[in-house]
């Protein structure tokens, strides 16, 4: 399955594929936003005249494949969208098929697609996005992929697969990692991206799983033991469901890329005559996105201001839930043609198998058949959503430019319009987390715990402190109040031994000496005893409030007992609290419980509807339309100008419009109008109608030329420059007006378009200067010319040499060719040496891929006495 442009695999994709409108959550079903033209069925018909004109085709953006607007809470209708991608040419192709034109025309304005039959007759389909081969990465993923990632990340299944034959690029479109260019990223890539950059790694998450379908066995890409993943169906709801795949959460870009990686080195590939490294399974990205709703407010409030702060509390967060699937579908192959035989044939065949048992589920459902065979194989089994199911699905088809593979690239573009008319009911996931509420109780009722524990240990430990603290102070108190008392009795009892003594010796002095001093003496004594008995007043009263500081302290004491049984009982409240908190958790889980097992058995059915529309053709004769290239409406001009081009491209009509004068209409208005549109389209038109050789002697005759070079001058689009090089290089092969093209400005033309620098340009440019040398070459032949080129004497020559060996093989086959035919007249043999013509004319006899040109270039080489003597001067061994 390696795409033309580059080999990187990486696919991704599921869902289920029978219409179901079952939702796997609770809470709300609300409408996805679908397109205001949701169905636009794809028609197939012949060329007709006015199909561009006047058909009412559809006019939404190109930027979209799915949006829009409508209003079910059981769901939405949204039909398949359908891209086609076309892949340019291969080396392979472009030597292989060098003179056989295209299979595919693209009308990317139109939203068409042209499918050649034969060089007469061509199919025309419509699709809702039509990309040409020079579409870049960024816009596939734009148009196909992003309106889908949008719808998953508000709430919707999605999903994105890519389908056509082995080598067209569907895993170069969904897969690449643009590790050497970004421009390169896949869908897969700028999907997680845009994914990644929208969802909060705090509260979000994205988790990813990575699987291959191989000969009807389900493979983990991630864990490549596991090799036989069951696939499970709820029998209610009718959803998928993988149990046995590894998922992966993904927190940034870089570890995506390294899963990708890790998958695509387990993925089987074979290389085959049409792959050199063809995909030999179905590989299916999933990626599961969750995330919470914020800022959405209950209906209903409280006055309590504890009341609303307790329901805001135990209010379980919203959240959506919305599955990307990306499918990378291995290529439909023809044994005969990709030479596959021994193991590489069983897997073909499997691939084709499914490949068929999905297009037959297509089929039916598109059929609106009762019956539709999911179960014919485990592809459709797992793509049960994805068509006729509830997710918006995007399909971009694959096709080749090559004629040998007319029928494949048929087939593709069959079942690309056959899924458009597929119809799916878009489901938003929408749920309350009712887990999360639970652990978030589980946090704060652990932390109210944890506190309770903490302050009930911290109240302890005061409670101890404070009573060690009491009991400190009362011991302390005691032994300083037994000291004090003990000293003071000491004291004064030493005081009054030693008055008594005093006294005593007093007395006996008193009676000895002075018997006639005794009534002093005694009064003396009176005061004595008078002052020991205040001595011993005032210590009774300090004995006292020592006793009544003892008191104190002892009742200080009795409180601090009654506080602590104060703070034991509030223990027993706090533990009564936490009781209650206890009974209430496994209430709240019992009401959790109650409410999930309501939620399994909720569903919700809807009705199926599908819109065709049938597109009415009107045909108007050919003179009507000529006469709109007059008309003064602008509109009206371009559109009848891409009528007649149109009917230009078929064979069959060419003559019918010149005969009507549609080619001096075409000539006038190219010389008339300002409009680059209608320079384009007009110039594209002169082109088809310059391939017959009649036809391009009229255009010369009516000025043809000179109005296609005014247009040149004038033009900035790349695309009518490509029209107007190609019209002139159509009138550079007809033999008869060589002079008079010369004479007109022809070859000065094109010298000047070859400015622009567009590929598509200068490939056409080197067309009309082959096909003027091959004349030239030919004319000198016969003897009808002599003297040196036209091409030369107008200065083409250096241009030539110049792109030879350009990168672009359509540029270097014709350069390689005008130079070979010059080199055919000996007269031009000098003006090429002192130009380097030489140097390539070698390199073309020896690297060129085409046998013909190589043996052309040698002969000229060999038969040339200018050249034989150029080489020899430059020392060239040949």
């Amino acid at each position: 399955m390696a795409s033309g442009g580059g080999n990187n695999r990486n696919g991704t994709h599921r869902n289920s594929l029978k219409g179901t409108t079952t939702t796997s959550t609770v809470s709300t079903d609300k409408p996805l936003s679908v397109n205001s033209n949701p169905s636009k069925p794809a028609f197939k018909n012949k060329s007709s005249p006015l199909t561009g004109a006047s058909s009412g085709l559809r006019k939404s953006s190109p930027g979209s494949l799915g949006g829009g607007a409508a209003k079910d809470d059981a769901g939405v209708p949204g039909r398949v969208r359908v891209a086609v991608r076309l892949r340019p040419r291969n080396a392979e192709e472009s030597v292989a098929d060098a003179d056989f034109a295209d299979c595919v025309e693209l009308q990317p304005e139109l939203k068409r697609l042209k499918l050649r039959k034969n060089n007469w007759d061509t199919d025309t389909y419509e699709f809702d996005e039509v990309l040409t081969e020079f579409a870049s990465q960024k816009r596939v993923y734009e148009v196909v992929a992003k309106p889908v990632v949008e719808g998953v990340l508000d709430g919707y299944n999605g999903t994105i697969m890519a389908y056509g034959q082995t080598g067209t690029g569907k895993t170069y479109t969904l897969g690449r990692l643009g590790e050497e260019d970004t421009a390169n990223r896949g869908i897969m890539v700028r999907a997680m991206e845009d994914i990644l950059a929208e969802v909060s790694p705090e509260i979000d998450s994205v988790l990813v799983s990575y699987l291959q379908l191989y000969m009807e066995s389900l493979q983990d890409l991630l864990d490549p033991t596991n090799d036989n993943i069951s696939i499970v169906e709820e029998p209610k709801s009718g959803d998928v469901s993988l149990p046995g795949a590894t998922l992966v959460e993904i927190r940034d870009q870089q570890s995506f890329l390294e899963l990708l990686r890790l998958g695509e080195a387990h993925r089987h590939a074979a290389n085959t005559k049409l792959n050199t490294e063809s995909s030999r399974s179905h590989a299916l990205l999933m990626v599961h996105v969750k995330r919470t709703v914020k800022g959405r407010e209950p209906a209903h409030s409280s006055d309590n201001g504890n009341s609303t702060s307790m329901a805001r509390s135990l209010r379980p967060p919203l959240v959506r839930k919305g599955k990307l699937v990306v499918v990378d579908l291995a290529g439909s192959e023809r044994i005969d043609k990709s030479g596959s035989d021994g193991h590489t044939r069983e897997e073909a065949k499997s691939i084709n198998l499914s490949l068929s048992a999905l297009g037959k589920c297509i089929n039916a459902l598109a059929e609106n058949s009762a019956h539709v065979p999911v179960r014919d194989s485990k592809l459709t089994r797992l793509l049960r959503d994805s068509f006729g199911g509830t997710a918006r699905t995007s399909l971009v088809i694959t096709v080749g430019p090559s004629p040998r593979h007319r029928g494949e690239t048929a087939s593709t573009i069959m079942f690309g319009q056959r899924a458009m008319k597929v119809e799916n009911m878009l489901k938003l996931k929408e749920e309350f987390d009712y887990k999360s509420l639970a652990r978030r109780l589980d946090i704060q009722l652990d932390k109210l715990i944890m506190e309770h524990e903490r302050k009930q240990k911290a109240f302890e430990v005061e409670i101890e402190r404070m009573t060690a603290e009491a009991q400190n102070r009362i011991s302390e108190a005691e032994r300083n109040y037994a000291d004090a008392v003990e000293k003071e009795r000491l004291k004064y009892q030493k005081d009054y031994m030693e008055s008594i003594k005093k006294l005593e010796e007093k007395w006996m002095m008193n009676q000895q000496n002075q018997g006639n001093e005794r009534k002093e003496q005694m009064v003396h004594i009176a005061e004595e005893v008078a002052e020991v008995k205040k001595l011993l007043s005032k210590e009774t009263s300090l004995r006292k409030a020592a006793e009544e500081e003892v008191d104190n302290l002892k009742s200080q004491l009795a409180q601090l007992k009654m506080s602590e049984a104060s703070a034991n009982s509030e223990i027993l409240k706090l533990r009564k609290m936490v009781e209650d908190e206890v009974c209430q958790k496994e209430k709240l889980e019992g009401e959790i419980s109650m409410l999930q097992s309501q939620l399994l058995h909720l569903s919700f059915e809807a009705d199926e509807v599908c819109y065709l529309c049938n597109l009415q053709v009107w045909h108007v004769g050919l003179q009507k339309i000529l006469s709109l290239l007059e008309a003064e409406d602008a509109d009206v001009r371009i559109h009848a100008v891409k009528v007649v081009a149109n009917l230009a491209a078929e064979e069959t009509n060419q003559q019918k419009i010149v005969e009507a004068g549609g080619l001096k209409s075409l000539l006038m208005l190219l010389g008339s109008s300002d409009d680059e549109t209608i320079h384009r389209v007009a110039a594209g038109a002169i082109a088809n109608l310059a391939m017959n050789e009649k036809n391009q002697e009229l255009i010369m005759s009516q000025g043809g030329i000179s109005l296609l070079s005014t247009t040149a001058s004038h033009a900035k689009d790349p695309q009518t420059l490509r029209m107007v090089a190609g019209a002139i290089a159509n009138l550079c092969g007809n033999d008869k007006l060589q002079t008079k093209l010369r004479g007109e400005g022809g070859i000065k033309a094109l010298l000047e378009i070859v400015k622009c620098g567009h590929p598509d340009v200068l490939a056409q440019v080197a067309r009309g200067i082959a096909n003027f040398a091959k004349c030239e070459s030919r004319a000198s032949t016969q003897g009808s010319k002599t003297g040196r080129s036209l091409l030369i004497e107008d200065g083409a020559l250096p241009w030539i040499v110049q792109n030879a060996n350009s990168d672009a093989s359509p540029i270097r086959r014709h350069n390689e060719l005008a130079l070979c035919h010059l080199a055919q007249h000996e007269v031009n043999a000098k003006d090429m040496i002192s130009e380097g013509a030489l140097w390539e004319l070698v390199r073309i006899s020896q690297d060129c891929p085409r046998e013909d040109i190589r043996t052309l270039a040698h002969r000229t080489l060999a038969s040339s006495p200018d050249f034989i003597a150029g080489l020899k001067r430059l020392r060239i061994n040949y």
